[in-house]
């Protein structure tokens, strides 16, 4: 599951309906209860509180959507995903930034600063004696975050389609956005779009030729076509050299470089009763391309000790390039895996 992108804290407000007690009093009540829910992490809890308070405000002419906000944050959170991706769509396509401006003020007997709605601010500015500090801020737009969380959301819910429609109209106003790009390219290639996909990481590659991840991917597409399997190779290199330890690009790399293995064992296999000579250089270049990938087994090994795919094929390899001592080592730990697996 992708990591969720979550970009705004929650912050306290105050409310005050002029001459509606009742209403004033069921408002700070589910604002307080949505408010101590986030901050002892009960997520379940604060969604729909949050959301109540959004639709108070809405049904009596105050609509702020910086609860529908906080609402569909803490379904993300506990993972709601269904009542998250409603929210976080409405709010997109509506056109919401969380753009707006901040008024907060201090409670002087408290020492408490909350933020206001203007109308309750410019109220509490006439009481001097009880309030100060009074104070506006225009906050961060929170467009982007919103595109990221929804793309994140709807990946984990493996609705590919629907994320990348979101991505490509979030890219269209934030085209430099890295998290965005990694998102397209996630989504093209599980949709099985995989030329897009590779087409999205040269772009990317292109601007940052750093990233050890976009590498890795690449030569994961270059390794399942014929025409560019060979590119795979130093795709596989790449990612390690910025990423020493690379543990995935290690175990790919040994798998590019000595390719299909089991199709060679058999046009061994069949030569060997017709054409002993030509079985015999097959057999030569196999030895030869294990010996090749020899190190990058035993660094895919080094990296992931406990991991018996790397330990069976060090000793796959060890057997083929006759280092016998090697093999028993192997073949021991093997065993040892296996039987911890039980």
């Amino acid at each position: 599951m992708r990591k969720l992108i979550l970009g705004m804290a929650i912050v306290a407000s105050a409310f005050v309906f002029g001459q509606k007690e009742d209403l004033n009093a069921k408002l700070q009540s589910a604002n307080k209860a949505a408010m101590d829910a986030y901050n002892a992490k009960n997520y379940t809890l604060a969604a729909p509180k949050f959301l109540e308070v959004y639709e108070i405000l809405k049904t009596n002419g105050k609509e702020d959507k910086i609860y529908l906000y906080y609402a569909g944050l803490n379904y993300a959170l506990s993972n709601n995903i269904d009542e998250a991706v409603k929210i976080y769509t409405g709010l997109i396509d509506s056109g919401y930034t969380g753009v707006q401006t901040q008024y907060t003020a201090k409670d002087k007997k408290t020492g408490e600063v909350s933020s206001y709605d203007k109308a309750t601010w410019d109220l509490l500015k006439k009481t001097p004696d009880a309030y100060s500090d009074f104070k506006t801020e225009q906050t961060k737009s929170v467009e982007s975050d919103l595109y990221e969380t929804l793309s994140t959301l709807l990946l984990n819910a493996k609705k590919n389609d629907e994320a990348l429609k979101y991505i490509e109209k979030g890219l269209a106003k934030f085209p430099n956005n890295a998290k965005l790009k990694e998102f397209q390219g996630t989504a093209l290639y599980a949709s099985g779009n995989t030329d897009k996909f590779k087409q999205n990481l040269t772009e990317q590659l292109a601007k940052n030729p750093n990233d050890a991840t976009n590498w890795y991917n690449l030569g994961v597409l270059q390794a399942k076509d014929p025409a560019t399997a060979a590119d795979a190779e130093a795709s596989f290199k790449k990612a390690i050299e910025l990423k020493p330890g690379f543990s995935d690009a290690y175990q790919n790399l040994v798998f590019a470089v000595i390719g299909d293995d089991a199709k060679t064992v058999d046009q061994i296999n069949a030569l060997r009763k017709t054409n002993a000579d030509e079985a015999s250089k097959l057999i030569d270049a196999r030895k030869e391309r294990f010996t090749k990938a020899l190190p990058y087994a035993e660094k895919w090994y080094q990296a992931n000790q406990e991991n018996i795919d790397a330990v069976s094929m060090l000793k796959q390899i060890y057997i083929i390039t006759k280092n016998n001592d090697k093999a028993k080592e192997m073949k021991a730990k093997e065993d040892a895996l296996e039987a911890k697996a039980k």
